[in-house]
């Protein structure tokens, strides 16, 4: 929910709507979860390192998390960065 609110404001304030970041958008993710499908079909536990078995889900939301944290880290930076420098600063004549 916070990573919509950014991209909502991000499009008001700045004008420029982005539905991916980086390589990911939503037709790589669409692919990820029919891969992630088709494992569960077969087994729904991975093994992984220090963990033990998992089940597949359970990992990708994991990992989903981190990721949607890191994309709103990078995209408030960069968002509020344009904004700054858009912003006349008092005393500069513009």
């Amino acid at each position: 929910m916070l990573l919509a609110a950014e991209v909502f404001l991000a499009t008001h304030t700045l004008g420029v709507f982005r539905m991916s970041f980086g390589i990911f958008g939503p037709t790589e993710l669409r692919i990820v979860l029919a891969a992630g499908a088709i494992k569960v079909a077969s087994s729904p536990m991975v093994h992984v390192g220090g963990l033990g078995e998992v089940l597949v889900f359970d990992l990708g939301g994991a990992i989903a998390v981190a990721g949607m944290a890191l994309v709103f880290v990078v995209s408030a930076a960069r968002n509020t960065r344009a904004l700054y420098r858009a912003e006349p600063r008092p005393g500069s004549g513009r």
